[in-house]
This record gives structure tokens, C-alpha cells and sequence, in this order.
């Protein structure tokens, strides 16, 4: 009887003891069931690895929003200058979008295929990125100096073909060291890596120069495009140096090894993308999508210039009928009150040979019943326009259309 009371309290120690080792090797903030290769993205005791993941995933979601954006407002931008880029600004977020995602690859552990991952897409995507900030650097130039910036397919064109050099450099790096000296693709040096990256930093460099460039030219509207391009190549290369002192020489000073490589890298790539997404990206989209600006508004209170019509008055704006028939009728009224006076044509404001020297009658019948052509208002042409086509009335002191 004891032996079989013995037996399930050996068997529960031994469940206890196993769930108590399991919690032992499982790092705080991870599920049991979790690969020990992805343990960095949520353990708690190495922080650095939840927060730069965080930092990199919010920059994901930020860069496909202002991608989405872009694409939504895409058939509303009607200046020709501004939906000219529109390629080259995906063509940017999508490099931007792979440096966030490439930030996972330093977070979790190594092995033979995120190794080849990181040696290969970390120069490339760099590579896009400055090729895209050197096509706009000179698309902007052009539009400082000029006013008129190159084509679409010749900025998408520039800034593929200076990332294919980047490509082509770390294939054969790959395929020299991996497969063709049979080296495990996780056996480099940091120096080497560092080599790896020159032709980044060239381009870096030129983007840089070619940035100053921008801030000289007859055309100012486009020189803020230029001091982001300048600010954000600027930035880079501060983060350029510092992380590669870091990863050169910093971590052999601190003596760390190889234990900060990675949250030196990962840092790095979080950060650059955060730059080129808050200097450059949103900047420059928000310029695309704002309505085009008027250079030379018409002002039609200027007076200081004479404006001659080149065309008659009777071409572009029709009179109304009620005013022809009104023009009519005083001519004819007119008539009448010259025909009652007693003038006859020629005669007006001669006097007959019998009434010189006597005074003049008190009777008005001799005076015009009617007054005279040159009392009657007539509205001018311009008078009628600005009455939307109607007939207006005479000002209050009107006493001639020689002072209307």
C-alpha cells in the first residue's frame, strides 16, 4: 500500500520539476512554445530589442500610410512639375519601408540565411534611398535655375541605376565569400563589412554636395524642396559616422565584442529611417498634394497701368434689347424737342435776322420742352458691364455725361 501511495507523489515532483526547468530557460515576456531564435523580440531583460522593434514597427506603419496616401491622391495633382516625382517618392518610401524591416533582421538571432540577409539588403537599401535623394537633389536644381524639371522616367531611371552598382557589389561579395571560399556566411569581419559600404557612402557624399547646389537659383518657391534634401543628407551622415565608430572601434574600447554589433546596427537603421521619413518623405509629399500657387495673380484694382481693349465692345458683350430700344427712343425724343423749339438742322444756336437788338420774350414757349441730348444720362459701356447687363440709374448729381 505505501509503494502505491509513493508512486503519484514521485510523479507530480517530477512534472513540477520539468515545468520549473522549462521556466528557467524560457526568457521573461516569452511564451514557452517561442523559438529561442526570436527570444530578443520580446524579452524583457534585453530591453533594447522591444524598444528599437517598436520604434521600427510605428515607422512601417507610418511609411504604408504616407505610401497609401500618395496613391489615393494621386489623380487630384495637376501640376505637371509636382506629379513629375510621384514614381520616385514610392520608389523612396519603398526603400525606407525595407530599412524598418531590415531592423528585425539585427533583432533576432543569427544564422546562415538572415546573416546572407543582412550583408546583402543592408548596402542595397541604403543605396535606394541616397539614389533617391540624389535624383531629387537634381530635379531641384533643375527647377531653382530653370524652372522645369526632367522627366519622370529620367529620375527613376538615375536612381535604379546607381542602386544596381550597390547590387552588383554585394553579390560578389556574397558569392566570393560564401560560395566560393565555402566561408559560413555569419564569419565576417566588421571591417569588412564596413568596406562593403563605400559606394553608399560615395553617394551619400555626392547627395550631399549636390544638395548645396539647391539653394542657388532665380526661382525660390522650390529652394525649401532643397533645405530638407539638405538637412536629411546631413543627418545620414552624422549617423553614418557615428555608428560606424561605434561598430569599428567603440565596442573594442568598451570591450562589449560582438554583444552591441547588433543594437549598433539596428539602432542605425531605425534611426536613418525615421530621418528620411520626417525630413525628406513627409515634406516632400505634403508639397505634391498642395494646390498650385498662382505666380502673377491678376489684380483688377491696379490702375497704374492703361489696359487698351483690343477688341470692340459690341463683340464680347451684348447689349440688351430694352437698352437699344431706350438709346432709340431718346434720339427720337430729342428730335422732337428740337422740332418743337423751332431749330431746324444747322440752325441750332443761331438767331433771326429780326430779333437783334430786342430783348429777349418772357414766354417759354420758345425753350425746348425737352432737354438736350447732352443732359440726358447714358450709361457708358463699362457702367452697364459692372450693372450685370442692366440699364443703371443716374447718380444724384448728374448734370451731364461729360462728368459721369
Amino acid at each position: 500500500m505505501r509503494a502505491h501511495q509513493v508512486l503519484p507523489l514521485l510523479l507530480l515532483l517530477l512534472v513540477i520539476t520539468s515545468v520549473a526547468s522549462e521556466n528557467a530557460s524560457t526568457s521573461r515576456g516569452c511564451g514557452l512554445d517561442l523559438l529561442p531564435q526570436y527570444v530578443s523580440l520580446c524579452d524583457l531583460d534585453a530591453i533594447w530589442g522591444i524598444v528599437v522593434e517598436a520604434v521600427a514597427g510605428a515607422g512601417a506603419l507610418i511609411t504604408l500610410l504616407l505610401m497609401l496616401i500618395l496613391l489615393v491622391r494621386l489623380p487630384f495633382i495637376k501640376d505637371k512639375e509636382k506629379k513629375r516625382p510621384v514614381c520616385l517618392h514610392f520608389l523612396f518610401l519603398l526603400g525606407t519601408l525595407g530599412l524598418f524591416g531590415l531592423t528585425f533582421a539585427f533583432i533576432i538571432r543569427m544564422d546562415e540565411a538572415i546573416c546572407s540577409v543582412r550583408r546583402f539588403l543592408w548596402g542595397v537599401l541604403f543605396a535606394l534611398c541616397f539614389s533617391c535623394l540624389l535624383s531629387q537633389a537634381w530635379r531641384v536644381r533643375r527647377l531653382v535655375r530653370q524652372g522645369t524639371s526632367p522627366a519622370a522616367w529620367q529620375l527613376v531611371g538615375l536612381a535604379l541605376c546607381l542602386m544596381l552598382v550597390q547590387v552588383i557589389i554585394a553579390t560578389e561579395w556574397l558569392v566570393l565569400t560564401v560560395l566560393r571560399d565555402t566561408k559560413p556566411a555569419c564569419a565576417y569581419e566588421p571591417m569588412d563589412f564596413v568596406m562593403a559600404l563605400i559606394y553608399d557612402m560615395v553617394l551619400l557624399a555626392i547627395t550631399l554636395a549636390q544638395a548645396l547646389f539647391t539653394l542657388c537659383g532665380k526661382f525660390k518657391r522650390w529652394k525649401l524642396n532643397g533645405v530638407f534634401i539638405l538637412i536629411t543628407t546631413f543627418l545620414s551622415l552624422l549617423i553614418w559616422v557615428a555608428w560606424m565608430t561605434m561598430y569599428l572601434f567603440g565596442n573594442i574600447i568598451l570591450k562589449q565584442g560582438d554583444a552591441w554589433s547588433d543594437p549598433t546596427l539596428a539602432i542605425t537603421l531605425a534611426a536613418s529611417g525615421w530621418v528620411f521619413v520626417i525630413f525628406h518623405a513627409i515634406p516632400e509629399i505634403h508639397c505634391t498634394l498642395l494646390p498650385p500657387l498662382q505666380e502673377n495673380p491678376p489684380n483688377y484694382f491696379d490702375t497704374s497701368q492703361p489696359r487698351m481693349r483690343e477688341t470692340a465692345f459690341e463683340e464680347d458683350v451684348h447689349l440688351s434689347r430694352t437698352y437699344m430700344e431706350n438709346k432709340a427712343f431718346s434720339m427720337d425724343e430729342h428730335n422732337a424737342a428740337l422740332r418743337t423749339a423751332g431749330f431746324s438742322n444747322g440752325s441750332l444756336g443761331k438767331r433771326s435776322s429780326g430779333s437783334v437788338g430786342k430783348k429777349p420774350s418772357s414766354n417759354l414757349g420758345n425753350r425746348p420742352s425737352a432737354p438736350f441730348r447732352s443732359n440726358v444720362y447714358q450709361p457708358t459701356e463699362m457702367a452697364v458691364v459692372l450693372n450685370g447687363g442692366t440699364i443703371p440709374t443716374a447718380p444724384p448729381t448728374h448734370t451731364g455725361r461729360h462728368l459721369w
